[in-house]
């Protein structure tokens, strides 16, 4: 029996490395670092990792630590060589490679540095397609960066961007969705660094809504642009744009019972004379088309200003002529 303990003990230190042999990998490790052989360094590292981390010697507890902290550094440096040689893939296996780790070993600065510059690798590899206007494409690249880095808004409006226009081309509200959340998420940054970006979003947001309302109109499919707008104003109350397309659609839908009751509220949000102007044309025009000639004036004389202006003063003198008759 006493002999068999010692065999299973012999064949336990045939397979591990004395602090003695670990020295010796760290020292190499080390040096290897220091001369920019990253590769032979990321080696050596892992096997100080492999071998040392359950150790209880001090000196083989410092060197693990060591190791945590330059393996994450050796494929970062990987990644940059393989950019510079203009080797896409092989940069950005390294430089996720190099985010993993630094997240595992909880190197915060080196994951934060690291994930950028896989954004930025998939921002360049996307960018082809997105300037060959193939939009799916684009957007399947573009995500995956996106995922590594959403401050990087260079990327980020390029991905909402794609997803909006295939949004369009499909009349699909859920790319729509995608689309709008994305360019949401940069119109919320409050950083003054983004603050083209964030002004570039909410533009975008408008135009992209107000081509998607319009597609869904020619479909005929108000009640997919009231849903569109109702899911706006559940995460924002007061959100203008989605309070004027429901207000449009409703009408369009000849829903004008839905319009005398939404107006109101449509008007207030409306941050401009010419919008809230809008807001009160279609609400004159409801009263109009029920035959509540009153009403349909006090509404069309609060258009005071944009291109209604001159529709609803005509409007309003022939109610009041008729009102003579």
């Amino acid at each position: 029996m006493k002999k068999l303990f010692i065999s299973a003990l012999a064949l336990f230190a045939a397979f591990s490395i004395s602090a003695q042999d670990l020295s010796v990998v760290y020292n190499q490790a080390v040096t290897a670092f220091n001369g920019r052989d990253y590769a032979t360094a990321a080696q050596g590292f892992e096997t100080l990792i492999d071998q040392g981390m359950d150790s209880e010697d001090v000196d083989v507890q410092g060197w693990v630590s060591t190791a945590k902290s330059n393996l994450p550094r050796c494929y970062f440096m990987m990644g940059g060589m393989a950019a510079q040689q203009k080797d896409l893939d092989k940069a950005l296996t390294n430089f996720i490679k190099s985010a993993e780790l630094a997240e595992l070993y909880g190197n915060f600065q080196q994951s934060v540095q690291s994930k950028g510059w896989v954004a930025n690798i998939y921002r360049v590899k996307g960018g082809e397609a997105f300037n060959n206007k193939d939009y799916a494409t684009a957007a399947e690249v573009f995500s995956k960066g996106y995922e590594y880095d959403p401050l990087n808004t260079e990327m980020a409006l390029n991905l909402a961007m794609s997803y909006s226009e295939l949004a369009l081309a499909n009349k699909d509200l859920e790319l729509y969705r995608k689309g709008m959340e994305v360019y949401e998420n940069i119109a919320a940054l409050d950083n003054p660094k983004f603050a083209e970006d964030v002004a570039k979003a909410k533009e975008m947001i408008g135009i992209y809504t107000n081509n998607m309302v319009a597609v869904m109109q020619q479909a005929g499919n108000n009640d997919a642009v009231i849903a569109m707008a109702d899911e706006m104003l559940a995460a924002n109350p007061s959100n203008a744009l989605a309070q004027k397309i429901r207000l449009q659609a409703l009408f369009s839908k000849k829903d004008y019972a839905g319009v005398i009751a939404s107006a109101e509220a449509a008007a207030s949000a409306q941050q401009n004379e010419e919008d809230r102007s809008d807001m009160y044309f279609i609400l004159g025009a409801a009263y109009n088309a029920q035959a509540k000639a009153p009403q349909a004036i006090e509404a069309l004389g609060k258009v005071t200003a944009g291109s209604n202006v001159a529709a609803a003063k005509d409007t309003i003198a022939k109610l009041t002529a008729n009102n003579k008759q």
